[in-house]
């Protein structure tokens, strides 16, 4: 026979204010895990949306990244040539050779300035990213100092604004144009045409080549046809893939959310036991009496942990309703690979949620499995006594 839940929820209402205590100390651990979840998630998400499911993107042997990679013009050539590439209606081979360089822009907020990427392509660059979307202004033309900026760039940074030139590097740039990338990474980046970036950046080779297949087995054998072909030097890899793997710029933010996260839930815990604790020695009457009435040591041991979950899960839903405020907040981080500046939205997901709600059962079982163990074991004599 089990304890009825009313006796659980009217022992919570009597000791309030232990209870409300406890609540925001679980609260308080589950919102630095959500918070913590909710930044990687964001992160994640960003240069996941990066990149088109055809797209190769190519690099220097061994560089492993665009900014580090240096790559001969005429690579570019063969690369057009080789069986399995796509082309557009004009037959135009759907490669683009790109350069990438880094500016330096004032931020608007909090002052301060910060490395962001331009990003020198054709139009045919253009073409395999149709994730881009002008949201105003128009694209940048061939041989114009010209850049297109992101919505996230103009409101983050001073003198990017449209139709008013900015100075970067050694020349003036007119603004011409905003997109939207829906959320990519592509969003920390500034748009140009690829001969005015490696003229006004003096950057002789190609950083990286994008290039579309025309379907999954084409890809497929692109990649060690690439790999193997001798006069190129050059890895291929899934664009989705390549930039996937730049999400290694938040192992700073997982392991200090970690580490903190661990710190607090220890505390919660404790802090769970101590009202655990002090529920048995203020009900051990009650306890007693319960197991002379006919209820088991089970029975017990479940409507502790019960109420230890209860309170866990109280201090979960006041941590998300403390969090949604921030859901959808624009953060920043360093992208290591390039020593610039990358955008991303804070997300409450469902799977952000669902391990915060785990993580907050989690505390409360381990806070009240041995105040609940104890309750069991204690002699129904003992008890009646007190």
């Amino acid at each position: 026979m089990g304890i009825p839940l009313n006796y659980n929820l009217r022992n919570l209402r009597v000791r309030l204010a232990a209870t409300i205590m406890t609540v925001l100390g679980i609260a308080v651990s589950v919102a630095v895990a959500l918070f913590t979840l909710a930044l990687l998630h964001g992160l994640q998400t960003s240069f996941r949306k990066h990149g088109e499911a055809l797209n190769l993107i190519l690099v220097r042997k061994g560089s492993g990244a665009e900014f580090t990679s240096s790559i001969p013009l005429d690579s570019l050539g063969v690369v057009k040539t080789l069986p399995g590439i796509a082309v557009d209606a004009e037959n135009r081979p759907l490669v683009s050779g790109e350069v990438i360089a880094v500016v330096v822009l004032s931020r608007r907020k909090g002052g301060g300035e910060t490395n962001v990427t331009i990003r020198g392509m054709t139009d045919i660059g253009l073409e395999l990213r149709p994730n881009l979307h002008l949201v105003a202004g128009r694209w940048f033309r061939s041989g114009q100092q010209e850049i297109i900026i992101s919505r996230s760039v103009e409101k983050r940074f001073v003198g990017v604004d449209l139709d008013k030139k900015v100075r970067l590097g050694s020349a003036d740039w007119q603004v011409v144009g905003i997109f939207d990338s829906g959320g990519s990474s592509q969003e920390s980046e500034i748009l140009a045409d690829i001969n005015q970036v490696a003229t006004n950046f003096h950057r002789p080779n190609y950083s990286s080549i994008l290039a579309r297949a025309t379907d999954e087995v084409a890809q497929a054998g692109l990649i060690p046809r690439i790999a193997d072909d001798q006069r190129l030097n050059l890895d291929a890899t899934p664009e989705q893939v390549f930039f996937a793997k730049q999400t290694q710029s938040g192992s700073s933010i997982r392991f200090t959310g970690t580490l903190t996260t661990i710190i607090m839930a220890f505390g919660s815990c404790f802090a769970a036991m101590n009202t655990m604790y002090a529920a048995i020695i203020y009900r051990s009457r009650e306890i007693a009496t319960l197991r002379t009435l006919g209820f088991t040591r089970a029975s017990v041991v479940a409507s502790f942990l019960l109420e230890a979950l209860l309170i866990a899960l109280l201090g979960f839903i006041v941590a998300v309703v403390a969090m949604l405020p921030f859901n959808g907040f624009v953060g920043d981080t360093l992208n290591p690979s390039s020593f610039s500046e990358v955008v991303f939205q804070l997300q409450l997901s469902r799977s952000v949620l669902f391990q915060a709600f785990i993580f907050a059962l989690l505390i409360g079982f381990v806070g009240g499995a041995l105040p609940a163990w104890h309750s069991a074991r204690r002699p129904i004599a003992d008890g009646l006594q007190n």
